[in-house]
């Protein structure tokens, strides 16, 4: 049995445990691949970097929606982003999207930079790892602007209705955590309603860390649990969830 951690930050600089031990725990617990997600140029940077001598790891580029002030209106730094999608081992574009729930950057700007990397990935067939939050009333027409992108909603925890809207438009969902210790009966109602073959997990370590380890710094290993309760709670065998999930990043992703 294999599982795939979409999403973690585990190349992060300040990601306090030593990543060698982090990911050694991973392959042990059957988490063989994991996506080293970037929010900035710097941490996309790093994460290239990073993942170029681990087997294990892959990279994602992004510029967060927090981050749209930085970004907006600085072509010169955009055209070093850029560049970074012709680097081995970069799989993804994201975390990209719109977060209206801090508003860290005026929604201009995470608009622009949302549109900038949509842009790029469908220049380069990349999939796109979004960030929503609050914000889906503006995110679906600009998706829509932009025809063939595939990607994952990303830390998904909303209502039945955004499932809907991601899954006629061929996104998939990723899981985490959150999954394990939320009160919000609706989200769990979407996640049982999700097709199988439209879901992957992740971690977001090292934040989310999944019950019950809940205060501790959160690690890609730790995507087993979240997987354990979602078969659990969806009336599906670990190993049946966990072989459908795989298919699904190594088929969003091009894992190799």
């Amino acid at each position: 049995m294999q599982l795939v951690d979409t999403h973690c930050h585990i190349h992060f600089e300040d990601y306090k445990l030593d990543p060698e031990e982090v990911i050694a725990a991973a392959v042990a617990d059957g988490v063989t691949r994991m996506i080293c997600v970037g929010c900035t140029l710097e941490d996309s940077e790093e994460g290239v970097e990073f993942v170029a001598s681990r087997e294990n790891c892959w990279a994602s580029i992004g510029l967060h929606p927090h981050e749209g002030a930085v970004y907006a209106d600085n072509p010169e730094t955009l055209e070093r982003f850029a560049r970074l999608v012709g680097k081995p081992k970069v799989v993804a574009i994201g975390e990209t999207g719109l977060d209206y729930y801090y508003n860290h950057s005026p929604k201009r700007h995470q608009i622009d930079i949302l549109e900038f990397q949509l842009d790029l990935a469908q220049k380069n067939n990349l999939p796109v790892i979004f960030h929503v939050r609050d914000a889906f009333k503006d995110f679906w027409p600009i998706l829509d602007n932009f025809k063939s992108i595939t990607g994952v909603i990303h830390s998904f925890t909303a209502s039945s209705k955004e499932l809907e809207d991601g899954l006629s438009r061929g996104l998939y969902v990723g899981l985490n955590g959150i999954m394990t210790f939320t009160k919000e009966q609706t989200q769990l109602e979407a996640v049982k309603a999700a097709p199988l073959d439209r879901i992957v997990v992740e971690t977001d370590a090292p934040f989310l860390t999944p019950k019950p380890f809940r205060g501790t710094i959160c690690q890609p290993k730790f995507v087993r649990l979240t997987a354990e309760f979602l078969a659990s709670l969806r009336g599906e065998t670990l190993e049946e969830f966990a072989d459908a999930t795989t298919t699904n990043a190594v088929k969003l992703f091009n894992l190799r």
